[in-house]
């Protein structure tokens, strides 16, 4: 059974998985509204991670590291390495982060670095892309624009973990990434999995999805008859899993108990009318599932008009529609490599807590096929909750979260 260890989310609404959680649930926005950014024509929403403080808390997980490693090292860090650099010039925003992220992670895990093997994958659909331009170029490696030589850098700073890899499949990665470490886990190959997805704002992604037509200048409205158009976010999140028998587990473990992905290559940018591909991932991770022990879906929710009505569509085909459907997004934007993980996290903390949080955004529904869009919070008893993404592509993925009884 593939477990969940612990978690970590670093957004524009907070720098733990319980910040987070605790400000999505009293229904605060971490979005905003960008005029001038990147010398773009065109203002658009999206949400940030503050800067000066993840600086800040990676300057505190970097000394704590380096005294780890001339102290006691034990394959924490690449004590060499960290002498030699200084952390506002070595490492990218992205990589900050993704390290602050993991750090705080592990903290509650028994996880010993340098001695347990462990398999690392970087979920991510641009990486360090900001560094096309020219005007960025001379402050970092140029190597640091590739994904790989990214995942390198953050693996090096806890002293090389064992196996890396990254996924990079548009607004999928997430899902795809734990899907990939439910994999390996059940191979028996590694004992722990570290999944962290991120992104982070830039010209080209902004500016890519402003030539779409696809971005709102107001906060998204998923589900919403009136909805006209994401938002991007930023953030990063982490979750550590790990495989253990039956028998081992404990009430109240969450397990990731099933994750597909299929492709409907029905447009590069446009999803299935029919939401064949979603559908089938939903058909997949539902075998033997009764609809009435789903406590909730949270959907891929973006806001766009084709996005939604293609969910409406999958979720009905499915048998799903009268199980409560909410959307993230109004809170975080679409975090890109990032959602899979991060909105994974925030659903299990709201299947603990026996909570369905309310769709962002969401006024009056407006979709085709009628769903149970959630616009209050509710409470649960269920122990079983659905996440959906979608991408460019046709790529799609569902994912089977459970919380054991015992």
């Amino acid at each position: 059974m593939t477990i969940l260890l612990s978690d970590n989310v670093i957004s524009s609404l907070g720098f733990t998985t319980e910040e987070n959680y605790r400000n999505v649930k009293q229904g605060i926005c971490g979005l905003r509204l960008f005029k001038n950014r990147y010398h773009l024509p065109e203002p658009f929403m999206a949400s940030e991670i503050d800067e000066v403080r993840l600086n800040e808390a990676f300057a505190q997980v970097y000394d704590d590291y380096l005294d780890i490693a001339e102290n006691d090292y034990r394959g924490f860090a690449c004590m060499d390495e960290i002498k030699a650099c200084n952390y506002n010039v070595r490492y990218t925003k992205l990589e900050k982060a993704c390290i602050v992220s993991i750090a705080e992670a592990l903290k509650r895990t028994p996880i010993i670095l340098g001695k347990d093997k462990i398999q690392f994958i970087l979920s991510t659909t641009k990486g360090n892309v900001f560094l096309l331009d020219e005007t960025e170029r001379g402050k970092y490696k140029q190597q640091q624009l590739y994904l790989m030589r990214s995942a390198e850098i953050i693996s090096n700073f806890f002293g090389g973990l064992n196996e890396l890899y990254v996924v990079s499949n548009a607004c999928v990665s997430g899902a795809s990434a734990l899907i990939a470490a439910k994999r390996e886990l059940m191979s028996k190959s590694v004992k722990y999995v570290i999944v962290t997805g991120v992104d982070m704002l830039s010209k080209f992604v902004v500016s890519g999805f402003q030539s779409f037509k696809a971005l709102s200048t107001e906060p998204c409205k998923p589900f919403d008859v009136d909805r006209a158009g994401l938002n991007i976010g930023e953030a990063v999140s982490t979750m550590i899993l790990t495989e253990r028998r039956a028998d081992e587990c404990q009430n109240g473990d969450i397990e990731l108990t099933a994750g597909a992905m299929r492709n409907d290559a029905n447009h590069i940018s446009g999803p299935s009318r029919m939401g064949e591909g979603s559908y089938l991932a939903l058909k997949n991770i539902l075998r033997g599932v009764d609809p009435d022990e789903i406590g909730f879906v949270c959907a891929h929710g973006t806001a766009t008009p084709y996005n939604d009505e293609m969910e409406s569509v999958a979720l009905t085909r499915a048998g799903l529609k009268d199980v409560p459907v909410n959307s993230l997004k109004g809170y975080f934007g679409h975090t890109l490599g990032a959602a899979g993980v991060l909105e994974s996290v925030i659903s299990v903390q709201a299947l603990k807590e026996g909570t369905i949080l309310k769709t962002g955004g969401c006024n009056a529904p407006g979709v085709t096929y009628p769903l149970d869009i959630v616009r209050e919070n509710r409470e649960t008893t269920k122990r079983r909750f659905v996440k959906m993404l979608s991408g460019f592509g046709g790529c799609n993925t569902a994912l089977l979260f459970t919380q054991l009884k015992k």
